[in-house]
């Protein structure tokens, strides 16, 4: 993970479906890098429920890519492909992976949560980010890992929405923390929060979460 203290401005494509887009992750991580001096252009392509394999299949985010420099490039696969088949997730982000850096860009990638039901799956969800990130050399984000620690600890603000799958402002904001910590080296505790629906004191409970996640975890 970089450790920085010039200003860094980022410009980010995110790949991903609606683990990315619910409560604009990309924009939640733009807040957290302003607040300390950095700055984050972002374009998110998602599809509901999409597996990355959709999106190469599709085009559109190889075409991104040749149009516009990106400084990295966000994958987040289908949430639950990676315990139930890692190999094929494994074969999508080799895919994309060569494209990126076709296109100067890194490869970086959303580690994200089990489903609340099911929270014995983060280790293989965990396994299959990391295996493929140190393969590739890409940057792992650690935000599933900040989930569990978050969720081992603390009851309160609940990170899973109803569903049990997707992500409450809170679960958004932990990943967006992890995400500002790992992509520019900013440490997030103490940033002032100003969202409706999350208090000043649980914003730095995540934030400490997410500062802790990444300390522990330092994959690029």
């Amino acid at each position: 993970m970089p450790k920085r203290s010039q200003p860094i401005s980022l410009n980010v494509l995110f790949i991903g479906n609606s683990f990315t887009a619910r409560n604009d992750v990309p924009g939640l991580i733009a807040q957290l890098a302003a607040a300390r001096g950095h700055q984050l252009q972002h374009r998110l392509i998602q599809a509901s429920g999409a597996p990355l394999r959709l999106h190469w299949n599709k085009g559109e985010a190889q075409q991104a890519m040749q149009q516009t420099r990106y400084d990295y490039v966000v994958l987040q696969e289908q949430s639950t492909l990676p315990v139930k088949n890692a190999q094929r997730m494994h074969e999508n982000i080799r895919l994309f992976d060569q494209a990126i850096k076709s296109a100067g860009a890194r490869t970086a990638l959303y580690l994200t949560w089990a489903r609340q039901n099911a929270p014995e799956t983060q280790a293989a969800i965990t396994a299959a980010y990391t295996a493929i990130g140190a393969e590739l050399g890409a940057t792992v984000v650690p935000a599933g890992v900040a989930w569990q620690r978050f969720l081992r600890q603390h009851q309160q603000p609940v990170l899973h929405d109803k569903d049990q799958s997707h992500p409450t402002l809170a679960g958004s904001y932990l990943a967006a923390c992890v995400f500002c910590a790992v992509l520019f080296g900013a440490n997030p505790v103490g940033i002032a929060c100003n969202l409706k629906g999350l208090t000043q004191a649980e914003a730095e409970l995540l934030q400490t979460a997410a500062w802790e996640a990444t300390q522990m975890n330092q994959v690029s």
